[in-house]
């Protein structure tokens, strides 16, 4: 019987100790480096990581070494959040390579392999009309993919398919990390709480776009052993910094409050 038991344990063993899943959410992104301030000041080092959209970049820095205080200045001092520059091309209205060009000069990995820390980004295959999560080879390209939101930003092509945004299938990728990790925290910077700031189109399309990616996070709350979701950050959109250490703090808070009433770890 101790044998079996000895291998019962050696099967179920999972590779690491704690992972983070990082919702897409445009500027709000900026929590998720908040969160991750507040979980390591609290002993927590997440060692696997997927993202998704705003939480692949955030979740690129945070595995390429960074820390999340460093992190967050290098998104403030290039403005990474507001993402693009005008473009007039037939298949998206902005580009992305301003982002490129910042990763480029700060990510000192080129593959996945190189990161410090494991990373997955999701990105939606339009091709096969399916999600998929990358966590092998060239990272910025596929980092790009994650982040490109249909219509508004040109897709990329990876080996003669067409990527954009992750969260059209998945914004909360739990999926590719959770059976490998012992602990699974969630860092969800998309609130569903009602609003009534709806007076312009942009306001509208944000509103729409978050309802429909956020129809499974219930389920998915479920699943994970630490949830965070900074109900104040209804109150900032998607695009634009200007809020953008309010946003910080707003993640970090909601952690160390969270952590002092339930730290499972």
């Amino acid at each position: 019987m101790g044998f079996i038991t000895k291998i019962l344990k050696y099967k179920t063993k999972k590779n690491y100790k704690v992972g983070i899943a990082l919702s897409g959410g445009g500027v709000r992104g900026l929590a998720h480096l908040g969160v991750l301030k507040a979980l390591n000041e609290n002993q927590i080092f997440p060692d696997i990581i997927s993202g998704t959209s705003a939480g692949a970049l955030a979740g690129l820095f945070y595995a390429d070494g960074y820390t999340p205080d460093d992190a967050y200045e290098i998104f403030e001092d290039t403005n990474l959040f507001t993402f693009a520059q005008i473009s007039f091309p037939r298949k998206g209205l902005l580009s992305m390579q301003k982002v490129k060009k910042i990763l480029e000069e700060n990510i000192k990995a080129e593959r996945f392999e190189d990161l410090k820390k494991s990373l997955y980004v999701a990105t939606s295959n339009l091709n096969d009309g399916i999600i998929q999560y990358f966590n092998s080879g060239d990272i910025i390209e596929k980092v790009i993919a994650s982040a490109s939101v249909p219509v508004v930003f040109k897709p990329v092509l990876i080996n003669g398919n067409t990527y954009v945004d992750g969260g059209i299938f998945d914004n909360l990728p739990i999926d590719p990390i959770q059976s490998n990790c012992e602990k699974l925290i969630a860092s969800h910077v998309n609130p569903l709480g009602k609003t009534n700031e709806l007076d312009n189109i942009i306001k509208i399309a944000e509103r729409t776009f978050q309802l429909a990616i956020g129809a499974n996070i219930k389920a998915k709350k479920a699943r994970c052993d630490l949830f965070i979701e900074p109900e104040k950050l209804i109150n900032y959109g998607i695009l634009g910094l200007s809020k953008g250490k309010e946003i910080f703090d707003t993640g970090y808070e909601t952690t160390m409050k969270i952590l002092e009433k339930n730290n499972p770890f």
